[in-house]
């Protein structure tokens, strides 16, 4: 079975995990900051696990920074 990424709202409270968002970088300098998305990229791409699922992530936000909806 060929695994697709789920793009639709699939956080049941995204504003408590915006939060915890901004709460986990409060206090970092930039390079900390960039330090911490990296670790989460690699923490949650292994627990993700399925190279095509990550493939087509890594895709749409390039896709994304590349032509940024204006």
């Amino acid at each position: 079975m060929n695994a697709r990424l789920n793009v639709e709202p699939n956080v049941a409270d995204h504003d408590a995990f915006y939060e915890m968002l901004v709460d986990t970088h409060q206090d970092l300098n930039d390079e900390q900051s960039k330090m911490l998305n990296a670790q989460l990229i690699l923490l949650l791409s292994n627990h993700i696990g399925d190279l095509g699922v990550l493939r087509e992530a890594f895709h749409i936000a390039r896709r994304n920074v590349d032509s940024p909806a204006a």
